[in-house]
C-alpha cells in the first residue's frame, strides 16, 4: 500500500511567498495564488504570524498555532476574542463579525500597542 504523507502537519510552520513587504510579528492572509501579504482589515483568509522580515517576492514562514505578541488597533480586553485588522494587527471582535475570522483570544489587555494572542 502506498504510503500518504500531508501536506502539513498540524502546528508546523508553513511556508509561502511574500506579495508584500512583511515585518516579522505582522498577521498574513492569502494574498493571491499561494501568497500573503499583511492583512489589511477583518479576513477569513488569514494564516499566522510572520517569522521574520521579507520584501515582495521573498519566501516568509508563517507560524500558524502558538502564543504571539501582536500589533493591537484598539483596545482590547483579556479574554476578547480577535480578528484581523489594518498592517498586520489584529482588534475586538464587533457586533455583526463572522466568527469565522477570529484569529484568536487575548490572553493579556492591549499594553502600549501591544497584546498576546492565542491563535485558534
Amino acid at each position: 500500500m502506498a504510503e500518504y504523507v500531508p501536506i502539513r502537519k498540524p502546528g508546523a510552520a508553513l511556508v509561502s511567498q511574500a506579495s508584500a513587504t512583511i515585518t516579522g510579528g505582522q498577521l498574513v492572509a492569502v494574498s493571491g495564488n499561494g501568497t500573503v501579504a499583511p492583512t489589511s482589515g477583518a479576513t477569513a483568509a488569514w494564516l499566522g504570524v510572520a517569522a521574520f522580515d521579507v520584501t515582495s517576492g521573498d519566501k516568509v514562514t508563517i507560524h500558524s498555532v502558538g502564543e504571539h505578541e501582536l500589533a493591537a488597533s484598539g483596545a482590547i480586553a483579556a479574554g476578547a476574542n480577535v480578528i484581523p485588522a489594518a498592517s498586520g494587527a489584529v482588534a475586538a471582535i464587533g457586533a455583526g463579525t463572522d466568527y469565522s475570522q477570529v484569529v484568536g483570544v487575548a490572553v493579556s489587555a492591549a499594553s502600549g500597542g501591544k497584546v498576546r494572542v492565542v491563535l485558534r
